[in-house]
């Protein structure tokens, strides 16, 4: 099956919110842009009228939808614009380089302090990961 190419966004047409099941998009005169009549979000229209993206964001990485005529599909940000790389390269370096270069220097009691600080260390980037994406 192959997939839907998005449809171009028109502003003649009603389209409902992409945040909100109920809203409904309410074109915003004299711009490119939507506005939401229930969750107050504005939407600018994107890439030759084919990708609505949210305005106000808390986000780290803008949101964006694509149409495909009968609903809105989630544009994801390219792999460089997220914090899922960076987390997992800091993992990968405490997990393999960090903990056992520590773990051979460390001795006796000491052994325990470092494998904690390296578990804490590894539990870091875990939770800024789950932070951005816990929408």
């Amino acid at each position: 099956m192959q997939p839907q190419k998005p449809d171009k966004i028109d502003f003649n047409n009603e389209y409902p919110c992409p945040c909100r099941r109920r809203g409904r998009l309410i074109p915003i005169t004299l711009t490119e842009a939507f506005g939401c009549d229930r969750c107050q979000q504005i939407f600018v229209v994107e890439e030759n009228s084919r990708v609505l993206e949210q305005l106000s964001t808390t986000y780290p990485y803008k949101r964006a939808w694509r149409w495909t005529g009968s609903g809105w599909k989630v544009v994801h940000p390219r792999l460089g614009e997220s914090y899922l790389p960076v987390a997992l390269g800091i993992i990968f370096v405490l997990v393999i380089i960090w903990l056992p270069l520590a773990l051979r220097l460390a001795s006796g009691s000491g052994i325990i302090a470092w494998a904690l600080v390296a578990v804490l260390l590894a539990i870091l980037p875990a939770l800024m990961v789950w932070l951005t994406y816990r929408r």
